[in-house]
């Protein structure tokens, strides 16, 4: 088949592929509200460092963001582009970071949201762990920036070279419960949050702002993607091979677990013949589970009790997540259900 052919072919089947699926690219300019619907916060049309956007500034001066959420929007997978900017009001000795940030999945009246954020002065500060506060995914409700930085530290925030007062290219990869944030056009990106913690499996877009700042948007443009074959709702239920892999070490266990309602309880042995209870919580699918772990001698790290955690989805018989090992280790859980035990989900 000639070069020219194979061309022709290949835009006929992603053509007829996008066609099939019923996705279709949507872009707004941004050059005044038409389409947002606010809460707690204005907009007004601006000009910006020489762009035409949207100006956006919270109603309330409380330690509390706003938003406005972009109706006729729904995505469940795809990519959402942005321009942002944000210029800080606070005098220069006030520390303000300034934060603005990009929603999806939202549900109309911004109850529930995923969410990825800037906070581009922490990108100058001579502090390595502030510049490690960055880029930050938060998910609302439940799981904001404070419970995700105490319970996963630097798991959901990096670095990134943005300054404020300076437009940034904001590019979101959605895909199943993986989203990634590309920023300025890098071809690696700044953030992987692999593990989305909201339920929401789509919904819309939003833009997000704080108190004491000036958030600038332009040039919005999103692009959904086939969807992932997720649901929600599966149960934790039966027994389960974990496989576990952290930064210090590797382990194999088996787990039991029973649910009753949103509650979790079971066993799992932590070492061969050595089996320990279980307590954790479920929630449509995502579950968090604790245990005691004794440390092993011989390891970096004080040897002797601790705790361990994990957090994940579960998806059929299928489910990954992340885990942490008290002051010990960090890393990622791997697990399939016994087929002996699978209840068909």
């Amino acid at each position: 088949m000639g070069s020219k052919r194979l061309c022709l072919f290949v835009t006929l089947v992603v053509t007829a592929l996008a066609s099939a699926s019923g996705q279709k690219t949507q872009s707004f300019a941004l050059k005044d509200g038409a389409g947002l619907e606010p809460h707690n916060v204005k907009f007004e049309p601006a000009t910006y460092q020489g762009r035409e956007a949207l100006r956006i500034t919270t109603l309330s001066q409380q330690d509390m963001a706003g938003f406005a959420v972009l109706t006729g929007t729904d995505i469940q997978d795809g990519t959402i582009e942005v321009d942002v900017a944000v210029k800080i009001l606070t005098p220069p000795e006030v520390r303000m970071p300034g934060f603005t940030g990009v929603m999806f999945r939202a549900k109309p009246d911004g109850s529930e949201y995923e969410l990825f954020y800037l906070r581009p002065k922490n990108a100058l500060a001579g502090n390595q762990s502030m510049r490690n506060h960055t880029v930050q995914y938060s998910s609302e409700p439940g799981f904001g920036w404070y419970k995700l930085r105490r319970e996963w530290p630097f798991v959901y925030e990096s670095y990134a070279e943005i300054e404020p007062e300076k437009w940034t290219h904001v590019k979101i990869e959605v895909a199943g419960r993986v989203a990634r944030i590309y920023l300025n056009g890098a071809s690696k990106p700044s953030l992987i949050v692999d593990g989305l913690k909201g339920t929401n499996l789509h919904g819309a877009v939003g833009l997000w702002a704080y108190p004491a700042e000036e958030s600038y948007f332009s040039n919005l443009k999103i692009t959904p993607a086939a969807a992932a074959p997720i649901k929600n709702g599966s149960d934790a239920s039966g027994e389960w091979d974990v496989k576990a892999g952290t930064d210090a070490i590797a382990f194999e266990s088996a787990l039991k677990l029973a649910r009753d309602g949103n509650k979790l309880s079971g066993t799992v042995e932590t070492e061969p013949g050595k089996i320990v209870p279980v307590a954790g919580m479920w929630r449509d699918g995502y579950v968090e589970l604790s245990f005691p772990f004794e440390w092993p001698a011989g390891r970096d790290g004080a040897p002797g009790p601790t705790t361990a955690f994990l957090d994940g989805w579960i998806d059929g018989d299928r489910a990954k997540g992340r885990i942490r090992v008290d002051g010990r280790a960090d890393g990622m859980w791997t697990a399939v259900r016994k087929t002996e035990s699978a209840n068909g989900n």
